[in-house]
């Protein structure tokens, strides 16, 4: 398993942000964490990057029981892409600086690169399509490049676990197009680390996503295939409005009143 949760809580003074959460993701199974803002799923994230420990239950990542395994050195396997890993990173740097950063998943570059690093690195940003940026700094980007250089972070470690943290959010929906693109071609390459793409909008889920955990107010609501998950009834429940639910191109969509939802 790459991920193996089994009942696990966790609580924060008088307040339960978990409640009884079990998750079991194989390998190479690509999964969509899908929540509302406040469901819990940043906290369940934390818990798998082992910044946080559960109150009760037990959590293995990778294989690596929490409490039988450095977290330091676990968090080298793990990709993680999210908006506030952007506020984290140097706004100065150039893009391709940024990229290196992901071998030792530092902010910032304090080990000496080798030539082939660099190599790697601006390969990386060639095959997400934006080796033109890798001598333009970070904030000078467009919020959809700066993802793609965050995916390219990311995976310059070569991790077994890749997270996609809501990484369309803030983008128009060509970019969001493109961008969700670039994923499903990432998950069907040979070498594709297991992805958990996070988001509360069911049209973001591409087809390579063939699972997915619906978490509600700190609990898992439902899990499985999407196809099964992805209904009106199932949806108008999960969200407690009533939804209606399309599929087109392998992608679901959802409309509440006749009229496209985007539930943010």
């Amino acid at each position: 398993m790459v991920i193996d949760i089994s009942h696990v809580s966790w609580e924060r003074g008088d307040k339960t942000i978990l409640k009884d959460v079990s998750w079991r993701v194989g390998s190479k199974e690509h999964w969509c964490l899908l929540g509302l803002n406040g469901s819990g799923k940043t906290t369940l994230l934390n818990m798998i990057n082992g910044y946080i420990w559960p109150t009760s239950g037990s959590v293995s990542v990778l294989g690596h029981k929490f409490g039988e395994y450095d977290l330091r050195e676990l968090r080298k396997s793990i990709g993680w892409v999210s908006t506030s890993l952007q506020e984290r990173l140097y706004g100065s740097e150039a893009a391709l600086q940024i990229v290196l950063s992901g071998k030792f998943s530092t902010i910032g570059v304090y080990e000496q690169m080798e030539d082939e690093d660099r190599e790697r690195a601006r390969a990386l940003l060639a095959s997400l399509g934006c080796e033109r940026l890798a001598d333009r700094t970070y904030h000078t980007l467009s919020q959809g490049e700066r993802q793609r250089v965050l995916i390219a972070r990311a995976l310059m470690s070569s991790p077994k676990l890749l997270i996609l943290d809501e990484p369309c959010t803030g983008l128009d929906v060509f970019a969001r197009e493109s961008l969700l693109g670039m994923i499903e071609r990432i998950a069907e390459s040979e070498d594709a680390p297991t992805m958990i793409y996070v988001t509360h909008h069911i049209e973001e889920i591409m087809p390579c996503f063939k699972h997915t955990l619906l978490l509600k107010q700190g609990e898992v609501y439902a899990e499985g295939m999407n196809d099964q998950l992805m209904t009106s009834d199932t949806l108008s429940a999960f969200f407690d409005v009533q939804a209606h639910v399309e599929k087109r191109d392998g992608r679901h969509w959802l409309s509440v009143k006749g009229k496209s939802w985007n539930n943010s």
